[in-house]
Order: C-alpha cells, then sequence, then structure tokens
C-alpha cells in the first residue's frame, strides 16, 4: 500500500519531531500506517484456536503453591521517589506466554485505595503498534504517579482511574517496554493475532497469580491502536468462553479512546478536522477532496494528482495530537521546555518518564529486568484489517457494551474520523446527542446507539484523554463502569 503511505505520511507528519510523549507515539502510528501492504488491506481480524500452546503454557504455572508464590514475588514494596502516604498495593512482574520461545509480558496493577476486592478490574492498552502502557498510560495518563521535573521523585495524580478500580498496565506485545523474548525472531512476526493470543494467555495465567480476581467483573481499556487490540482481545475473550461453554474471563464491556478503526474514514477525518479547524486552507481542502478517491475498497486511493494536492499541506510545528497544546522545544545545550502553558499538562513529560525507568534502582523495584526502555519500538507488523468495523459489529451483536471516546482536539485519530466509522455502523440512534457534565461544565457531548454502542466526546481534550483532561476522563471511567451515561447537569 505505498500510495496511501505517502499521503499519510504527508497528511499527519509535523515540522518537528520532539522526544515526548506525543510525538513519540505520534511517530508510531505513522511508521505504522506507512508499512502496510497490499495483501494486508482486505483482511479481518480472525481468532485463533490457541488451545494446544494455551494448554501447555499453563502446564509450567499450574502449582496453585507457585503462583501464591510468585504473586508475592511480585508485589512492589515502593517505587523509588514515591510521595509518602500510598494507601493502595502495587505488582509488578512478568507473566510467560510462550514457553518454547520464552516470550514474557510485563505488567504493572495498581489497586484501588479502597475497596479493592469490591471493584472491577480494568485492563489498560497503549497503542503505537510498539509503544509501552507503562510509560503512557500508567506515567502519564491514568495511573496514579507522574514523574517530576528532577527525574527521580513520583507525584500523585488525584485522578487516577484506580481511584474506581483496579487496574493493569499491559506492555504488549513482547519487544515493547520491559515485555522480551528469548527468541529474536519473534520481533519480526508480531501482528494483530499474535498480540490478542499472547494477551488472552496473559490475562488466563495471570488469574491464576492473582484467583481473588477470578469471576471478577472485567473492562479492557486503551487508546489509539488500541482500537484495534481492545476489540480484538474482547473477540478472542468472547469465542474462547463460548468455546468452553463457560466464563474464563468475566468480560463486561470495553472502552477506546480516540481508535484507529478504519483507514480510509482516519484519514477523511484528519483532513476534514484540518480544515474546519483552520489549519487547511480552502484551496488545498477543495484540491484533495477533489483529487483523493476516500471510498476506495482498498485504501490504495492515492495518485500522482492526490499525492500533489496533499503536497500543498503544511500544519507547521503543531502538535498533532493536541493542536491547541504547547510543544517540547529542544534546546541547543541539551536540555528543553515547554514552549507554553497548560494546566496540568507538560508537553515535556517523555523525558523524566524516559529517565526514571532507565534508572536501575526503579526497575529493580518494578521486578523488571535490567534493560534498556524505550517508550516506543519498532516492530515488523505482519497483520492488521483496514478496517475493525466487521470485529465491532460482531461485538455488538454479541451484546457486548462498547463505548468509544474522542478528544476534540486530536487530528492524528480525529473525532470526525471516528464519527465516519461510526455512521459505516449503520445504527439506528437510541439517546440523541446531548452534553454531559463535569465539574459544573460541559465534559463533552455523548450519543448512545441500538445495542448499547456509546460514542463520547470529551471537551478540550487531545489524544491521550487522560493526560489532558483527567478529571473529566475520571467522570466518564466511573459512567461506563456504572453502566449509566454521564450526567447532564443543568445550571439553574
Amino acid at each position: 500500500m505505498k500510495s496511501i503511505s505517502c499521503f499519510c505520511l504527508l497528511l499527519i507528519c509535523l515540522a518537528a519531531l520532539q522526544l515526548h510523549a506525543n510525538a513519540s507515539q505520534e511517530a508510531q502510528l505513522r511508521e505504522f500506517i506507512s508499512s502496510r501492504k497490499n495483501s494486508d488491506s482486505t483482511d479481518t481480524f480472525k481468532v485463533r484456536n490457541i488451545a494446544d500452546r494455551f494448554s501447555g503454557s499453563l502446564n509450567a504455572e499450574s502449582s496453585v503453591s507457585d503462583q501464591s508464590s510468585m504473586k508475592a514475588a511480585d508485589m512492589i514494596t515502593a517505587l523509588p521517589g514515591q510521595p509518602e502516604g500510598v494507601d493502595f498495593d502495587q505488582y509488578g512482574g512478568y507473566v510467560t506466554v510462550d514457553e518454547e520461545n520464552g516470550r514474557a509480558l510485563f505488567y504493572y496493577l495498581v489497586e484501588s485505595p479502597s475497596g479493592a476486592s469490591d471493584k472491577p478490574l480494568v485492563l489498560w492498552l497503549n497503542g503505537g503498534p510498539g509503544c509501552s502502557s507503562l510509560g503512557y498510560g500508567a506515567m502519564q495518563e491514568l495511573g496514579p504517579f507522574r514523574v517530576t521535573e528532577d527525574n527521580k521523585t513520583l507525584s500523585r495524580n488525584m485522578n487516577a482511574w484506580n481511584n474506581v478500580a483496579n487496574v493493569i498496565f499491559l506492555e504488549s506485545p513482547a519487544g515493547v517496554g520491559f515485555s522480551y523474548s528469548n527468541t529474536s525472531t519473534d520481533y519480526d512476526l508480531s501482528g494483530d493475532e499474535r498480540t490478542a493470543d499472547d494477551a488472552y494467555v496473559f490475562l488466563v495465567k495471570w488469574l491464576e497469580r492473582f484467583p481473588e480476581y477470578n469471576g471478577r467483573a472485567f473492562y479492557i481499556s486503551g487508546e489509539s491502536f488500541a482500537g484495534h487490540y481492545v476489540p480484538e482481545l474482547a473477540a478472542t475473550i468472547l469465542l474462547h468462553n463460548a468455546y468452553n461453554n463457560r466464563t474464563i474471563i468475566n468480560l463486561q464491556g470495553i472502552l477506546v479512546g480516540n481508535p484507529y478503526l478504519d483507514a480510509n474514514r482516519n484519514i477523511m477525518g484528519a483532513i476534514n478536522y484540518y480544515w474546519t479547524h483552520a489549519v487547511m486552507s480552502d484551496e488545498v481542502y477543495a484540491n484533495i477532496t477533489k483529487n483523493c478517491d476516500f471510498d476506495s475498497v482498498d485504501g490504495t486511493f492515492t495518485n500522482a494528482a492526490c499525492n500533489g494536492a496533499v503536497d500543498g499541506f503544511s500544519a507547521g510545528n503543531i502538535d498533532g495530537y493536541n493542536i491547541y497544546a504547547p510543544v517540547c522545544i529542544d534546546e541547543p545545550n541539551g536540555g528543553y521546555h515547554p514552549s507554553g502553558y497548560l494546566p496540568g499538562y507538560d508537553p515535556c513529560s517523555d523525558y523524566p518518564t524516559h529517565a526514571y525507568l532507565n534508572d536501575p534502582a526503579v526497575q529493580m523495584a518494578f521486578h523488571a529486568r535490567m534493560t534498556k526502555w524505550t517508550g516506543c519500538t519498532n516492530l515488523n507488523w505482519k497483520d492488521a484489517p483496514m478496517s475493525m468495523l466487521p470485529t465491532i459489529k460482531w461485538l455488538i451483536e454479541s451484546k457486548l457494551p462498547i463505548w468509544i471516546f474522542s478528544g476534540d482536539f486530536d487530528t492524528v485519530c480525529s473525532l470526525p474520523g471516528t464519527r465516519y466509522s461510526i455512521q459505516d455502523l449503520g445504527l439506528s440512534v437510541t439517546t440523541p446527542w446531548r452534553p454531559w457534565t463535569a465539574k459544573e461544565e460541559v465534559g463533552g457531548y455523548v450519543q448512545q446507539y441500538a445495542g448499547g454502542f456509546t460514542f463520547l466526546s470529551v471537551r478540550g481534550a487531545g489524544h491521550l484523554v487522560p493526560s489532558f483532561q483527567p478529571e473529566r476522563a475520571l467522570v466518564m471511567l466511573s459512567s461506563f463502569l456504572n453502566g449509566m451515561l454521564p450526567p447532564y447537569v443543568e445550571q439553574q
């Protein structure tokens, strides 16, 4: 898919690639899009029968006493630099998902400060593909801590998601963050199907290690390329439950933010967003829409005229994950600073996070292998559907609650792009578009469809919704877990 690669790179690429959270994850998604091949273009996600590997993998850790000792060994006494008064349990460690190849996934569990035994379990997955759920999700978005500017101490995130749930951050697939394989060729065999396989094996083995969560309400959440990961893992769980005629994992719903769902619709949405938000001129917009066929079934809609039209567009040095946010400026002396101020958000947060997670004392506290940790890893991605809509439709038919949310300042996986994909589902509206409230102001807008499918916007948020709007993200999560639309309180 060389033509779509050129188009996406030209469209999404920004002038500068600073080393910070947004830029590195954005670059990873661009790298994925540019690597797509025509052979993948009409594929749909297929749940593979992994019963043999699954069974063999479990045999190595079947002893109850072994599992109990593994759980005790995984408990984190304290992270270096954590603040006083931490009132929740933390665990970190590995689960081997392929004994033959020595493939192991790293996890970080943060339990709820109060009533952990009664609260649901949420799995968080960052996208990329190839970006770390620990470095981004846990340390810069919805986890309990933030790394401060000294690279050594942690501050408390008062809007962490473990306020209302027990949360697992999974570094997936192998090769990402602290996750690894003893077989180097594994990294060249990465793709959607094996990522779902390994995550499923991880969960079942992890539940043996933490039996108190067996049967507990379980939810999957994530962002960006997790628009693939989350529905694919959900389908894998439901089909294995059905195949075994029992509830192996008690999946109750999925919640995905700014998802990469459909290649064509995602690009259409980016163009629409740039134009309607005064980043793209009328002339360039007209030229692109005239010469580029966005309804192409196989995604090969570009041609010389289309590429020429896109050549006329330049966004300048803005953050594609939030066009209104400051960017991180690299200084000649090796320092860095934000270009401006946005309350609660640091565009340079990748620097202290990277330094902290590469501290040997921190890696030891997490029970991670000593390694050079990186936020994103380039993997040779072998399979990924052009569209996740067939899988989404199947999940809706299976009566699984699905919530999709979008920060409305994002261009890379924009709100218009998600809307185009939802329109393609052809669902009837049951609850019309309305505001919802957080802290006495509009937190966003919500609409519900037949089958319980729900779409929300988060006002004033970019791609990393819990980073830009942590309070609103927590209200949204609480509503999702309670199975109720977020409230709208009208001012008197």
